[in-house]
């Protein structure tokens, strides 16, 4: 059987994993910590991949929460992340989110900016008059309603962020192993398993007092080494780079009636949409639907930016989302058929800027058994079991 003494094994090395990694040896320095990376480069990784963004227009208390402390890490990631002097810059930029609804959609609107004013976010609910007044590139005829985060909300470069985590997490002791876990050496007492090792490919055999699955896309598999159903599948989203004469003043991360969103990026702009349900299959091959732009993103955003019509295509790319099919909502902690692993899985797109949360909460639950400076059990991996969805209604 495995000790105290043994190491916590975190499989994925993304930026969930390095975050985990950071808090734990940021909380309890000379914690043993080793982090489990099958590809070093991230040519895969959705933290490399993803569009990289962070809001608090969140319909359920937990994730405003979440993206409250996110917001405040992010901003202080300078100083926090710092390593020999070297301040990381991740480039954020708050320029909001601005949620679009049609009449149909005005009501969640409002219920949502109800529960996120009590919250603190720095939310405006705006009448189509006042976005032609701040937006004159809009065209308004079908919106009803819209939410503008005013401070708090944003992008910044994953990436960055995520090597950031790891190069701080390795100066604080975590070892990075350049492997691919295969199995896991489980024990069982009273119905109730046990893993006393993480088996490598390479042949190496890793003791653990805890093991992380932070496996993202993949997280599934994982769990199925130990006999538990995971509700977890890789989507491919496609993000398109545009180039368009028309200037957008004061653009945000705009989320269309029709469910595209589209924000500034470096001279352009980018974009992205969900597929419908028919035309969403689990690990799609990770290239672009370059047809979709195309046959839907196009004329959609033509018809809502009317200067867009000149708009084209510069290039695009594909990562999986992370997502949970139960409720789109992460899942954390303990599952009851297992003592000592530990999920952190399904963030359905939100897993950037849930990483500083996430990554603290577990930390402070692996070393004193419980959360103590935001409780995440509405995340719990127990709803599963409980068939409990915690329902968030505003995905992108």
């Amino acid at each position: 059987m495995t000790t105290d003494s043994s190491p916590i094994v975190i499989i994925g090395g993304g930026v969930i994993g390095s975050a985990i990694a950071y808090f734990l040896t940021l909380q309890q320095p000379g914690c043993e910590v080793v982090v489990v990376e099958r590809d070093p480069t991230y040519a895969r990784a959705s933290s490399a991949l993803s569009a990289s963004s962070i809001r608090q227009q969140f319909s359920t208390d937990i994730n405003i929460q979440v993206s409250a402390f996110g917001i405040g890490f992010l901003r202080n990631v300078d100083q926090l992340l710092a390593c020999h002097g070297d301040a990381p810059d991740i480039g954020l930029h708050e320029g909001g989110y601005l949620y679009l609804a049609t009449q149909a959609g005005a009501a969640t609107l409002r219920e949502n900016h109800a529960l996120q004013k009590r919250h603190g976010a720095d939310v405006a609910l705006l009448s189509p008059q006042q976005l032609a007044e701040h937006f004159p590139w809009l065209a308004l005829q079908d919106v009803a309603l819209g939410s503008l985060g005013l401070s708090g909300e944003g992008w910044f470069d994953g990436y960055l962020l995520l090597t950031a985590l790891r190069k701080k997490a390795q100066r604080q002791g975590v070892r990075y192993v350049a492997d691919e876990a295969v199995g896991l050496d489980l024990a069982a007492s009273d119905g109730v398993q046990h893993v006393n090792a993480v088996r490598l490919h390479s042949g190496t055999v890793l003791p653990c007092r805890y093991v992380v699955n932070a496996g993202g896309p993949w997280a599934a598999a994982i769990a199925g080494w130990a006999g538990i159903d995971l509700p977890v599948v890789g989507k491919r989203r496609t993000v398109f780079n545009l180039a368009s004469p028309a200037a957008l003043p004061g653009c945000p991360l705009l989320i269309d009636t029709s469910g595209i969103w589209l924000r500034p990026e470096g001279k352009g702009f980018i974009c992205g949409f969900a597929p419908d349900a028919d035309n969403d299959a689990d690990f799609a091959p990770l290239e672009p639907e370059y047809a979709a732009f195309e046959e839907h993103i196009w004329p959609t955003l033509a018809g809502r930016i009317p200067g867009f019509e000149a708009l084209r295509m510069q290039g695009a790319w594909a990562g999986y989302y992370e997502m949970n099919t139960f409720d789109h909502n992460a899942l954390l902690g303990l599952h009851t058929a297992c003592d000592n692993l530990v999920f952190a899985n399904g963030f359905s797109g939100h897993g950037l800027q849930q990483s500083p949360a996430v990554g603290r909460g577990l930390a402070e639950w692996m070393l004193t058994g419980r959360y103590h400076s935001l409780d995440l059990s509405p995340l719990s991996i127990e709803r599963l079991a409980r068939q409990q969805p915690l329902l968030e209604k505003n995905v992108i």
